[in-house]
């Protein structure tokens, strides 16, 4: 079975040979490029032009010869940036990233990155930015959005990786701030949400005539779950979020014939009925240790209703830690649940941070294709 084919397959919880694997087709289902340049290092590929697509997180585009070797079904949409320099961070590790990235050294081992009053700080020994979201973009707006059509388009000729649109949209819902507001001053939420509505269907619209309806998903990015309960209350999601998230939905179906995937880190089990209800067809990261997020207890209340993008390995307290027979024993644990009736595609929860051991890394995807087979006839 083709990869494209097999991805679209299990998110419409219909029978494949085995579940996807995903690594790396988007910003949270992804790599540190510390810890891909440590990966390559222990398979002996080379590290010599290994490239950030991400410079706030500071992920690693994920090359072919280790989508090959992991039996990846997916590939990042984003196209490399134009002009590209080498970037030595600290010791081994140098990484290609965009030209107008410019990370400046500061005395005490920080890098500091500026654009106009807002800055980030890569503290020393760190794996990632803090502060602004100062994301590196070649372009920015509608010609944003007709390059990923483009690209979409192309990509769907030239590879049978099923892909993403993310990093565009977001679920009308940006924080804690709003969680205040909708309590304090509900006309303003409703007001940013129908004009966030009005401008993200425009350039969806951009987006879809320029070829991307041909792509595979498209993302909503909308953290909504702390560790402990959700941000907002069900009942505050049903009034302000909701009605947005379901029309926006829809113009998506209408436009395109992407899958929803909706990007959502934290306890997020009692909003997951109003998900399903707005017509989101995947779920990401699935946080399995935060509260209420128990994989059995998932898979038996909406596995049939919504596939479970991620949730294969417990990135908190298990893959950077742990050794690669516990490693193994996780993932294995977990991926036993989510495969059950199909509807999952294997990711760790969130990316794999810069500190993890590459043996870790190898253990977890080597276990989730050995345990990713559909015996024919069982009863799943």
């Amino acid at each position: 079975m083709k990869s494209r084919e097999r991805v679209r397959r299990a998110i419409e919880h219909k029978s494949v040979d085995r579940y996807p694997i995903d690594l790396g087709m988007h910003f949270s289902t992804g790599i540190s490029a510390f810890a891909y340049y440590d990966l390559r290092e222990y398979l002996g590929l080379s590290t010599d032009r290994i490239e950030l697509v991400d410079t706030v997180q500071m992920l690693a585009r994920v090359d072919e010869d280790v989508l090959e070797r992991f039996h990846v079904d997916t590939v990042l949409l984003n196209p490399p940036f134009k002009k590209q320099v080498p970037w030595r961070v600290r010791g081994k590790y140098v990484f290609q990233v965009p030209e107008q990235f410019a990370p400046q050294l500061q005395p005490n081992g920080d890098y500091i990155v500026r654009e106009g009053e807002e800055k980030m700080r890569l503290p020393a020994g760190g794996y990632f930015f803090d502060g602004s979201w100062l994301q590196a973009h070649d372009e920015r707006g509608e010609a944003e959005m007709r390059l990923f059509g483009e690209r979409a388009k192309r990509m769907e000729e030239e590879s049978d990786r099923f892909t993403c649109l993310h990093g565009q949209f977001v679920g009308f819902f940006t924080g804690i701030d709003m969680a205040c507001d909708m309590l304090t001053d509900p006309d303003t939420v409703h007001d940013y949400n129908r004009q966030m509505l009005d401008e993200q269907i425009g350039r969806l619209k951009v987006f879809a005539v320029s070829g991307g309806d041909v792509v595979g998903a498209i993302e909503l990015n909308s953290d909504l779950g702390m560790q402990n309960a959700p941000m907002l209350s069900p009942q505050c999601y049903e009034e302000f979020v909701f009605p947005y998230m379901k029309k926006f939905i829809s113009a998506i179906k209408e436009y395109t014939g992407a899958k929803v995937f909706l990007h959502s880190c934290g306890s997020v089990e009692p909003l997951i009925p109003y998900f399903i209800a707005a017509g989101v067809d995947c779920l990401n990261p699935v946080q399995i240790s935060a509260a209420g997020m128990d994989a059995a207890l998932l898979k038996q209340k909406y596995g049939k209703d919504i596939c479970f993008w991620g949730g294969g390995c417990n990135t908190q307290s298990v893959l950077p830690f742990q050794s690669p027979e516990q490693v193994r024993k996780n993932t294995r644990e977990l991926t036993d649940i989510f495969k059950t009736g199909y509807g999952f595609v294997f990711n760790q929860v969130h990316n794999i941070m810069g500190n993890v051991p590459p043996e870790n890394i190898v253990a977890m995807f080597d276990e989730a294709y050995q345990n990713s087979f559909y015996e024919k006839g069982a009863n799943y």
